[in-house]
């Protein structure tokens, strides 16, 4: 065990990748925590497990070819990569092990709810008989064992699949023993089977453990009659490598990465640690692994992510979830459009309905003023009502622009196809700019009544994807303010051309904007903090983020705090700034909110002397934020939607039930209430809106 001296700090900046597992761990201490429902235990392991999935795929195998590159590769202030995957694994290990007390754990109140997760060892007949029908209906024409002795060439696994390692072997030693695996087709059948129940209990088994059971149907006819089976898993290097030329191959550059994605390098293997021993060797083998792939031993069950899923039809207790409500100023109204015409609206996600967004767009669809709609797509619901809304707006005789960002990190292939069904539907579909993601979440709607032209739409921290904002906390900000409207049409004028329009990003004056002037105004914003704090004023910055990391920023941050400027932060994911030093005046308030939903919004207050600066964001505080993609800052400019802001981000900073403080060791101690009342800002977030 490493002590605290060890950890990895360089240059007053915390390892980003360590700083990453640390917020993995808040999601594992929601599933530990036996406050939260049980469904929502299970949801947050389900949650962990996809996270360290996506972190090995993409961080551990930047690492390993920072590693293979030698020292060509300067990483993290020049901190040594190979000194940072010793220390993931460490950490990764120990999480495993939480991860398999906490499951543990788990399965005792789920059992108390007369719940109960059986395996192919602890059937009854009648269940059996189940199973067996089960699997010869559904499940038999599914799979398609392979007898991996036999084949020259080793086959490619999938790093989304899970399979069985099978080990085939005779009684009385007459036939050799021999290894099979088979894919356990997670994607065309659920993972999970309810059982026939009796007594009021509830019996669920998992798919691999249908086949396990049903082995000697599947092999017995090679005339063996002993079988075991354990799960295994593994993670290949997800990056899809791509040169900056946009203009001319990039969709056939990504499809050939999705193709090459699957036969990524391996960079993990999991497998069930009572696996046959033998049987481990030769898989490890034929695969051409070692222990640089980070092979790693763990419990009978992979791909936690399925049980983000888990049947909520087995749980009596149903979900006390509040259900989101439309804006008290939208409510009953004929038209959304009406309204934001007048004032601005700011909508807060997941309380307040996404369905205002969507009745914007639906209206502006049918609206015979309407001339065009242009927006920005990165991350979109499976079905999209928001693709509905423009593919109907070109019906309606609308020109329609979407700016579809091709390279979103495992969206891609998913944005491919709506590419395809929005150019035939006649939108006319841009799908990035050269050097630069397009991660700006915007909206223009142009509307011309009696030859006036006027602009409305919105700006957000959030995708537009009606799903996921059922989900994650974020904040869209419906207007018609013609400053804000303006630079807006100044950014897409520059998506739609950017090789000749550059100059109309350097002309925006409400807005900033990555990478052209958001970084030099942050930097401005956090020197008249200091100056303020120089004159003995008080001086304050509150920033909301998921991530910060950025180097110049967080010595900027240093500066300030340490010339008495109040730093209050909210940092979901990677924070790798220190945050307690003896030479900062006021302490640095920092804390990661992990709870039901995710906390997803950018939200910046710069005090200014009473008379606070207030931007929502899409930008998180990192380098790949601030100077590769576009990305946009909007100013809140009326009194009263800049104070509703600022209410529920004090509210947040003073949660002391789901906060935990983002001290120099990252150990993620929780918010000690201290005899005061107890205080969940998720709560207490939808309550404040409600009285609104």
């Amino acid at each position: 065990m490493r002590t605290k001296k060890n950890h990895l700090f360089v240059k007053k900046i915390i390892a980003r990748d360590i700083s990453w597992l640390s917020f993995n761990s808040r999601v594992l201490q929601e599933a530990a925590d036996d406050n939260v429902p049980l469904k929502e235990r299970i949801k947050f392991l389900g949650i962990f497990s996809n996270n360290l999935d996506e972190f090995y795929r993409v961080r551990v195998a930047a690492l390993r070819k920072m590693i293979e590159l030698g020292s060509k590769s300067k990483m993290h202030l020049e901190l040594d990569p190979q000194k940072i995957l010793y220390e993931i694994v460490e950490k990764v290990l120990q999480q495993q092990k939480e991860f398999e007390r906490v499951w543990k754990e788990i399965i005792r109140e789920l059992k108390k709810e007369k719940i109960n997760i059986v395996n192919e060892t602890k059937l009854t007949i009648a269940q059996k008989k189940f199973v067996l029908n089960y699997f010869n209906e559904e499940v038999r024409t599914s799979i398609v064992p392979l007898m991996i002795e036999s084949l020259n060439q080793f086959p490619i696994l999938n790093d989304k699949s899970i399979y069985l390692a099978c080990t085939l072997a005779k009684k009385d030693n007459s036939i050799p023993q021999r290894f099979a695996l088979v894919s356990v087709p997670v994607r065309s059948l659920s993972r999970f089977l309810i059982l026939p129940s009796t007594n009021k209990e509830q019996f669920i088994i998992l798919l691999e453990d249908v086949i396990s059971f049903c082995l000697p149907n599947i092999f017995s006819f090679f005339g063996y009659d002993v079988f075991s089976s354990h799960i295994i898993k593994i993670t290949r290097d997800a990056e899809i490598d791509i040169d900056n030329d946009v203009t001319g191959s990039l969709i056939q550059k990504i499809e050939k990465g999705l193709k090459n994605r699957k036969k990524g390098k391996p960079v993990r293997f999991v497998y069930d640690k009572d696996i046959d021993v033998s049987l481990l060797a030769y898989l490890v083998k034929r695969m051409g692994l070692s222990q640089k792939e980070n092979l790693i031993p763990g419990g009978r069950i992979h791909n936690f992510k399925d049980f983000i899923n888990f049947p909520a039809s087995v749980f009596a207790k149903k979900s006390n979830r509040k259900k989101p409500f439309t804006h008290p100023q939208l409510q009953n109204v004929q038209s959304v459009t009406s309204v934001v015409m007048e004032k601005d609206v700011l909508l807060h996600f997941p309380y307040h309905s996404y369905n205002s967004v969507i009745d914007l767009l639906r209206e502006a669809a049918i609206d015979p003023n309407v001339v065009s709609i242009k927006i920005t797509c990165y991350r979109l619901a499976t079905r999209s009502k928001i693709i509905n809304a423009l593919t109907n707006a070109v019906r309606n005789g609308k020109q329609v622009t979407a700016v579809l960002e091709l390279r979103a990190r495992f969206d891609e292939e998913a944005n491919l196809e709506w590419k395809e069904r929005l150019e035939e539907a006649g939108v006319k579909v841009l799908i990035g700019v050269p050097n630069f993601k397009v991660h700006a979440k915007l909206c223009l709607i142009k509307k011309r009544v009696k030859n006036i032209t006027t602009h409305y739409g919105f700006v957000s921290t959030g995708n537009l994807n009606e799903n996921t904002a059922q989900l994650y906390g974020d904040h869209c900000l419906l207007t018609s303010n013609r400053y804000i409207m303006a630079d807006v049409n100044r950014v897409f004028n520059y998506l739609e051309d950017p090789a000749k329009k550059i100059d109309l990003l350097k002309a925006c004056k409400i807005l900033l904007v990555s990478p052209i002037n958001m970084r030099r105004q942050l930097l401005f914003f956090i020197n008249r903090e200091i100056k303020i704090a120089k004159r003995k004023k008080y001086a304050c910055i509150i920033l909301k983020i998921n991530s910060l990391s950025d180097n110049i920023l967080i010595e900027k941050l240093y500066e300030a705090a340490k010339e008495g400027v109040e730093i209050k932060l909210i940092v979901r994911g990677i924070c790798c700034m220190l945050t307690e030093s003896k030479k900062i005046k006021n302490g640095i308030q920092a804390i990661s909110i992990v709870d039901e939903y995710l906390e997803h919004a950018r939200i910046m207050i710069f005090e200014n002397n009473g008379k606070p600066s207030v931007y929502l964001s899409s930008a998180d505080w990192m380098v790949r934020n601030i100077d590769h993609r576009i990305e946009v800052a909007c100013p809140i400019l009326e009194k009263k939607l800049q104070q509703q802001l600022i209410d529920i981000i004090n509210i947040q900073l003073s949660d002391n039930t789901n906060a935990r403080i983002l001290n120099n060791e990252q150990d993620n101690i929780y918010v000690n209430p201290r005899n005061q009342k107890k205080i969940r800002s998720q709560i207490e977030t939808y309550n404040y809106l409600m009285k609104q």
